[in-house]
């Protein structure tokens, strides 16, 4: 049997920061595996109830998990009954989470009781327990004596850089669990302040690598075989390593096809629920400072962190992250996912497809491949901004060594550990919280962070209305030459740190990545407009999108105290265009191009329909048509003028009286309603 050459490979331009994180099984396998599929609440997910009145919504989760106990097997079913009798107060916290995201999720790696079976059924539980917990209290202790000492002899914020550093060496120095909760917190305004999380920011880069001995076992005994019957080669250095794990470089016999292998830190498992067991026990003592600070408990923070890292350590759900990567981009020309090989995966080891790709922070690299930078930019921002907007599950460290530029001009994604998920409600009170600011509607922008759970319910909002405006209208005053996210963020960090605002774990995920997307882009051009990239597909997706929901945010957005917008309406179709032809001419693809055309067909279509069965909007529209006492006809010619290339004519006409019948029957149905209604 031929041996592996274990220097056969030089070390790559490739580095993988693998902050290994994986999105909730509810959406996990949709195409094969409908019991996992994401189940939303009805009327329960949309009474927003606050982490206070969170135990009132325990009847309809607990009626959730008895539903699911049949699935599991007795061992399991064994350790959620048991649950269940302790449940109140200690799972209220997860069922907070369930309602802000929308979603109910049946079977879960974590929950509050999971962890302490798990702790306290192993031998020694109290001693290691108690030896732990002194060693967390007595240096986390003596680091805030010190920071007491500072305040008191009042040169706490001279020294701050030396403190902020001192707390990144103190995180590293306990442990996995630590790093990953410092690098939660290097995203988290409204725990940690800025200049301390600049500096936690550090704990994204590569950690010091496990032995290769340890890590070569760990995969032939995850992969059942020995590793020169799998790999012909295989990097003898690592290259990239985390706090969960590290990541190599080898070929595959059978093929020949090189791949990246990833290999859980050993022994971790046990460690991680160990201190998440204390984070919690912890977390139990600081609720009534976390209510009075964030508006949430302590408990809900430490579950929503506790639920994302138990989720990464079972790399099989990563793997199922790539494959809906693959899945929502299989038609985009635009963008790589790798391949990912679900015979050579488990909970310890992932093997996917090798990435040969141009670092995306080295423009002249990109230059020297003869790609167009603002063509790459365009065609980066529009991926990210899909996931957002359009799938609802994104990339959530898109950082410069997990993203590429292909020598075909497309961009490319790697380690998809670090994912998150936004609901259908979630991704629709986003777009409300931009139409709102669009219509300059702050009271509202301010209702919708309660909605997406930034703020408790029963929060007075008025104080923060004012905040809002400023901060939106000093950064949207500035215009596009000027708009930033990173400006932007920091104005809302000051924000957080003046409120009771908790940013849901999630809504962490978004912010850093738009910034860490937004930083790729300034190092490749200083004077790139995000901005310019992204109202125009924002105004694509209102116009285009078959989404009803997205629809009657069209019209929120065209209608502005009752009175129609005709220039609003003027800039989205023009934007829109602008992004249809960003993207079919992009000199940076060299791959099939991409629609060249914006088909208004199916809007128009349902504008008809809107115009005929909605008697609001039927007025609407005829005042909109003959106000101040005038036709608009000239308003009504500018806007055919706009649209007269992106629409066939003909085509239309037809679709339009195919569908007659179904409008007529519509119409006749709502006049009977209207008619009963009456009576």
């Amino acid at each position: 049997m031929e041996s592996i050459h274990c220097n056969s490979f030089v070390k790559p331009n490739f580095s993988l920061n693998h902050t290994l994180r994986r999105k909730h099984l509810s959406i996990l396998d949709r195409r094969d595996a409908p019991s996992r599929q994401r189940r939303t609440f009805s009327a329960v997910r949309t009474s927003n109830l606050s982490v206070t009145s969170a135990a009132a919504s325990t009847d309809v989760s607990t009626s959730t998990r008895n539903a699911s106990i049949g699935n599991r097997n007795p061992k399991d079913a064994a350790i959620m009954t048991t649950g269940m009798e302790r449940v109140g107060k200690s799972s209220a916290a997860l069922e907070q989470l369930d309602i802000e995201r929308g979603v109910c999720i049946p079977f879960r790696k974590y929950s509050p009781e999971t962890v302490r079976s798990k702790v306290l059924e192993s031998r020694g539980s109290v001693v290691s327990l108690a030896s732990r917990g002194v060693e967390i209290v007595w240096n986390l202790g003596l680091y805030w004596s010190t920071l007491v000492y500072d305040f008191l002899v009042g040169r706490d914020e001279e020294v701050v850089p030396f403190r902020a550093r001192q707390l990144r060496n103190l995180l590293c120095n306990l442990g996995p669990s630590f790093i990953k909760a410092g690098q939660v917190l290097a995203n988290r305004p409204d725990i940690i302040r800025e200049d301390y999380m600049n500096e936690l920011c550090i704990l994204q880069d590569d950690v010091p690598p496990f032995p290769n001995e340890v890590a070569f076992k760990i995969i032939e005994e995850e992969l059942g075989q020995p590793l020169e019957s799998l790999f012909s080669k295989i990097s003898s250095e690592t290259i990239a390593a985390a706090s969960l794990g590290q990541v190599y470089r080898a070929t595959l016999r059978a093929t020949g096809e090189d791949v990246a292998i990833k290999v859980q830190r050993p022994q971790i498992e046990p460690i991680i629920y160990r201190d998440l067991f204390l984070f919690r026990t912890l977390a139990s003592f600081l609720n009534g400072f976390s209510l009075q600070k964030l508006g949430c408990n302590a408990e809900l923070i430490v579950d929503e962190f506790g639920e994302k890292l138990l989720e990464e350590l079972d790399y099989t759900l990563e793997a199922r992250n790539i494959e809906d990567f693959l899945e929502n981009f299989k038609d985009d020309p635009t963008v790589k996912i790798p391949g990912v090989y679900k015979n050579l995966c488990g909970p310890r080891v992932l093997v996917m497809e090798w990435i040969d790709g141009i670092r995306c922070t080295d423009p002249q690299a990109i230059k020297d491949a003869g790609l167009d930078l603002n063509g790459f930019l365009t065609v980066g921002v529009s991926a990210a901004l899909r996931q957002l907007l359009e799938f609802g599950l994104f990339h959530g460290d898109p950082h410069p060594g997990n993203i590429f530029a292909m020598q075909d001009g497309r961009i490319a994604y790697v380690d998809f550990g670090n994912v998150a998920v936004l609901s259908q409600q979630n991704k629709q009170i986003l777009i409300d919280a931009v139409v709102h600011a669009v219509n300059e509607d702050y009271g509202e922008m301010a209702n919708d962070f309660t909605r997406l759970g930034f703020l408790a319910k029963g929060t007075d909002v008025s104080p923060i209305v004012p905040a809002l405006e400023a901060i939106w209208q000093n950064s949207a005053g500035k215009g596009l030459a000027d708009f930033n996210f990173r400006s932007v963020t920091g104005q809302f960090n000051k924000l957080v740190y003046d409120f009771p605002i908790r940013i849901p774990e999630r809504f962490s995920l978004v912010i850093r990545s738009l910034l860490t997307q937004e930083g790729i882009c300034f190092t490749l051009k200083p004077d790139f407009k995000f901005l310019e990239v992204a109202y125009p597909y924002v105004a694509k997706r209102l116009l285009t999108d078959p989404n009803p929901a997205l629809r009657e945010r069209l019209i929120q957005v065209l209608f502005k105290d009752g009175n129609f917008q005709w220039k609003r309406l003027e800039n989205l179709i023009s934007l829109a265009k602008e992004n249809v032809g960003q993207m079919s001419s992009n000199p940076a693809l060299r791959v099939k191009r991409v629609e060249s055309k914006l088909d208004l067909t199916d809007t128009i279509k349902d504008g008809a329909r809107l115009f005929l069965l909605d008697e609001g909007i039927r007025r609407k529209l005829i005042l909109a048509l003959t106000e101040d006492s005038k036709l608009h006809v000239e308003e009504l010619v500018d806007v055919y003028k706009l649209v007269e290339e992106e629409v066939d004519i003909p085509t239309l006409a037809m679709q339009v009286v195919q569908d007659l019948p179904n409008v007529f029957r519509d119409f006749v149905l709502s006049w009977s309603n209207s008619v009963l209604s009456d009576r």
